[in-house]
């Protein structure tokens, strides 16, 4: 992800969490340390047809790497995009040496935590009330790093089965001619 993919990752974000979309401001701040010999982010965009799909981002602190965000247009869900975007936030987390990944997912999105499981994350706690001004609990995974494990685990192009009634941001579509960068 770079400065000019701000305002189409903005609408996206707008159009997926309308009630807790970041600002412009936490974007640009996450970005400031994302690039340059100390930095500890790791920020990316999916595209197709030069048109933002999909964007994920992985912050990391010592031997631990939290993702922050992983989404993906409401027309992508559910054909492997979400995991595509995963696999380079995991190895991201690979690159900056971390020993375990974290994520937050609503409780209520049981597609996301069924992804998140196939990558190997178990669930660990519950933050309550974190997602607002819904006041929905959010349930806390964490993936440990077994460095005698292959680096994909999971095919992430083995779509999903999808699941309409639960909506998620975290999964779609590999797409011919889609491309990440960040």
């Amino acid at each position: 992800m770079r400065w000019w993919d701000i305002e189409p990752v903005l609408e996206l974000e707008h159009e997926l969490f309308p009630e807790d979309a970041w600002s412009a401001g936490m974007f640009w701040s996450e970005l400031a340390h994302a690039r340059g010999p100390g930095a500890t982010r790791r920020y990316l965009v999916a595209e197709e047809a030069g048109r933002l799909v999909g964007y994920a981002g992985l912050a990391a602190a010592g031997d631990l790497a939290d993702v922050q965000t992983i989404a993906a247009a409401r027309d992508q869900w559910g054909t492997g995009l979400g995991a595509r975007l995963l696999t380079e936030l995991l190895r991201a987390a690979t690159a900056f040496e971390c020993a375990e990944v974290l994520l937050e997912v609503r409780v209520d999105n049981v597609r996301a935590q069924k992804l998140y499981a196939r990558f190997g994350f178990e669930p660990i706690g519950f933050r309550r009330g974190y997602y607002q001004p819904g006041n929905v609990d959010a349930l806390v995974m964490r993936r440990v790093s077994d460095p005698a494990a292959p680096a994909d685990p999971v095919d992430p192009a083995d779509p999903v089965d999808p699941d309409p009634a639960l909506p998620d941001s975290a999964h779609s579509v590999p797409l011919q001619g889609e491309t990440t960068h960040g």
